[in-house]
């Protein structure tokens, strides 16, 4: 986004904390408190912070599927008045998505993506968890490839993103991915 600060946060992946899931519940309520009268289903704990167990990046990430994308950035004032930033991608427009950070893009605790029901890959991220919360071997596999890749560079985003995306791949594939059906009362 012109004018928002670069992320500062150095990519650092830690040992699992138990704390996220509070942290995640916590950051939950505020935010389906605003984006309600969009939302198709509850917000979600996505990323790595969503599996028990699983080294991570200190920072949650949250998933809000919302019926209308366009709509919902009449809520862009009141999530910055609760303390989140608005932060868009470059590729927010093209995937519908909206990006927020708490407490703000630079130094951030959480990450909040709000994808439109329609958005394609949303059903990949809740797939993902889901296999890696199943997977053990995998989690553990997951985590030493994260680790190695904040090792080489951890300022590098792109690098890091693109040393997952692999893996993440090759773990997709093996799993099957909800198909798409209508937001709750899209039904005519």
């Amino acid at each position: 986004m012109e004018g928002a600060p670069d992320r500062q946060d150095p990519i650092k992946i830690v040992a699992y904390d138990p704390q996220w899931p509070s942290l995640f519940d916590r950051e939950r309520h505020r935010v389906e408190g605003v984006l309600l009268p969009w939302l198709t289903a509850p917000v979600e704990h996505i990323g790595s912070t969503a599996v028990p167990g699983l080294a991570a990046k200190p920072i949650i990430d949250m998933l809000a599927v919302v019926s209308d994308y366009d709509a919902v950035s009449a809520a862009v004032p009141t999530m910055v008045a609760i303390g989140w930033a608005h932060a868009p991608e470059p590729s927010d427009p093209e995937t519908r998505t909206h990006s927020f950070c708490h407490p703000d893009p630079a130094w951030r605790t959480h990450h909040l993506h709000v994808v439109e029901h329609s958005s394609a890959g949303w059903r990949t991220w809740l797939a993902f968890r889901d296999h890696l919360r199943a997977n053990p071997a995998d989690a553990e596999e997951y985590a030493r490839l994260k680790q190695e890749l904040a090792a080489r560079d951890d300022h590098d985003r792109p690098a890091y993103r693109a040393g997952k995306a692999p893996f993440i791949t090759s773990r997709i594939q093996r799993v099957e991915v909800p198909a798409m059906r209508e937001p709750p009362g899209a039904e005519s």
